[in-house]
């Protein structure tokens, strides 16, 4: 086959793998889903959230993800040299991750509320406000070295050599569909083009893996954490005009009321800094030429414009629209 047919298989094969993960995935997380409700009955839902991150994920890493890199492994790597990071250059890449992270939060927040009517639930946010030791295992440390293993290495490897903006573009894309709700798609987008440009220049997981390690601590860890120390509830359910009452909120959740403050001004500051150094440090950002260069105006057409790529994006988007309506 010509150069150019054999791209646009390459690239079909990884959206191949990518369906074959997603699939499998899908399907022994709902046969288990489906076990323990016949297990536990209506106690299901109060199942350990342990547990409820072992049926989520389990397969998924042990299972789904080694099925699909197997079709991807048709698709060679490009062997690329390893380069060290900085400790100066991580912080001010991890600085900008901020704005973008809260960013796309709310993008993701506000359409989803839009599109549903106000119906969609947030389950990821429920579970890390359960404050439960299992997010830290799962969400914290598994998570992170997975996801970057394959939307980083597996998919950034086999793809670079047509060009490094495409192929970060394509696993940020990949990766912010295979979280299947709207909540999470555009910072899980933003953050993958980051770590994929933190891969690229360095063609090593450890920077990505623990960049993303920081990101979900701070946002599944140290926040509900944070809030957990004021009592919300009664929060928003005092008189505050009944000066008795405010004095006893004040009293009771007092020290907790600074630290929420102190930690909401503390992650203002700084996502203004990454904002700041986004514009400023714009030109750090450098991408090269690369072997086999797919050239301008075929390169979207030639990632994505292929069975395998939009099989994929269909199934992610239809599984999106259903758990957006509680259906998935």
């Amino acid at each position: 086959m010509d150069w150019l047919t054999q791209a646009r298989w390459r690239f079909g094969r990884i959206g191949a793998g990518a369906c074959v993960m997603l699939a499998v995935w899908v399907a022994l997380n709902m046969a288990l889903s489906m076990m323990l409700v016949q297990a536990m009955g209506q106690n299901a839902v109060n199942a350990p959230i342990w547990l409820q991150f072992l049926i989520s994920s389990g397969p998924l890493y042990l299972i789904a993800m080694p099925m699909g890199l197997m079709v991807m492994k048709a698709v060679p790597e490009l062997p690329t040299r390893k380069f060290p990071m900085t400790p100066g250059r991580f912080f001010t890449l991890l600085l900008m991750c901020l704005p973008i992270m809260y960013g796309g939060n709310i993008i993701g927040n506000l359409l989803s509320m839009a599109l549903s009517g106000g119906t969609a639930q947030n389950a990821i946010a429920d579970l890390a406000m359960a404050n439960d030791p299992a997010m830290i295992v799962f969400g914290v440390i598994l998570g992170p070295i997975f996801e970057e293993w394959m939307f980083r290495k597996q998919i950034i490897s086999r793809t670079r050599r047509y060009g490094e903006k495409l192929s970060i573009l394509l696993s940020a894309l990949m990766f912010a569909l295979f979280h299947l709700n709207l909540f999470q798609f555009f910072y899980a987008f933003g953050l993958g083009l980051m770590f994929g440009y933190v891969y690229m220049r360095t063609s090593q997981l450890r920077y990505s893996i623990v960049m993303h390690m920081i990101i979900n601590f701070n946002g599944s860890v140290l926040a509900p954490w944070v809030l957990s120390q004021v009592d919300l509830e009664a929060l928003a359910t005092t008189d505050t005009t009944d000066a008795a009452a405010a004095q006893a909120l004040l009293t009771q959740n007092g020290a907790g009321m600074m630290l929420v403050s102190g930690y909401g001004l503390l992650l203002i500051a700084l996502s203004i800094a990454g904002v700041v150094l986004l514009i400023t440090k714009r030109r750090m950002f450098e991408f090269y030429t690369t072997p086999e260069q797919l050239p301008k105006g075929l390169g979207g057409q030639t990632a994505f414009g292929n069975p395998g790529m939009v099989i994929y994006i269909a199934m992610c988007a239809a599984l999106i629209a259903l758990s957006m309506y509680g259906l998935f």
